[in-house]
């Protein structure tokens, strides 16, 4: 079954590594990319997603702050934070806005932590 992915994350480079993890094991999955945290709230506005990935440092607006507008809006979406920043204090608020904090690098296995996460 086909899903709509949001990575939103500043570096190219990790928009690239997070697509292609996903839709190795996923090819049917349709993608599309944010590189701020408005434009992921802007995206998500315009067209349904299913799942969304999230990095957290970004110009202009932690994508903590975006996910949180994010979630109150379309509370049926998964999201998940993908972040190098591991802080106790990360993970608290990814779990005080339901979702997950995932460390970089992508990699298999934080693919893998991400897709069960979206499974439900």
């Amino acid at each position: 079954m086909s899903k709509k992915v949001l990575v939103v994350d500043d570096s190219k480079i990790s928009r690239m590594f997070i697509r292609q993890h996903i839709s190795a094991q996923n090819p049917d999955w349709t993608f599309s990319e944010a590189t701020t945290g408005q434009e992921a709230i802007d995206a998500i506005n315009a067209e349904a997603f299913d799942y969304c990935t999230m990095d957290i440092n970004m110009p202009g607006m932690l994508g903590t702050e975006a996910a949180k507008i994010i979630l109150e809006q379309h509370p049926e979406l998964r999201l998940v934070i993908f972040s190098a920043n591991t802080q106790e204090s990360y993970q608290d608020e990814a779990k005080a806005l339901g979702t997950i904090l995932i460390s970089k690098p992508v990699n298999a296995e934080s693919i893998a932590q991400a897709l069960a996460y979206f499974a439900g």
